[in-house]
């Protein structure tokens, strides 16, 4: 009686294993799946920040070279027409904070922030 309780519980528990480890194998399996979804999900938020930060980064470069560009003639300017190049100067010098501001906002928009401890 006692060997046939024995014989019944060891070929429970092999019967009992496999799908103890298929259990196993699917929680695995879902976390795996769970993990992909979740760095898909922020891959495509950093390509979006990039995509809708690329026309303000590219017209924040243009206005800061342009107003700077500006600057540097209005500085040649003041030997010979001291009143143009100072003009140009404050011009320029505007144009160029102007087209810094925008590529600061630019930046903004590409930055999520600190990353998280993953562990």
């Amino acid at each position: 009686m006692m060997k046939r309780f024995f014989l019944i519980g060891i070929l429970g528990f092999l019967l009992a294993n496999p799908l103890f480890a298929q259990d196993l194998n699917q929680v695995s399996y879902d976390s795996l799946k769970r993990a992909m979804i979740q760095m898909d999900q922020e891959l495509y938020q950093v390509q979006l920040n990039l995509h809708q930060s690329q026309r303000q980064l590219q017209t924040g470069i243009l206005v800061a070279t342009l107003g700077y560009t500006v600057t540097i003639i209005g500085g040649q300017l003041l030997g010979t027409e001291p009143e143009l190049g100072e003009a140009l100067l404050y011009v320029g010098g505007a144009t160029g904070i102007v087209g810094t501001v925008i590529l600061f906002k630019g930046f903004k928009k590409i930055s999520l922030g600190p990353p998280s401890p993953r562990y």
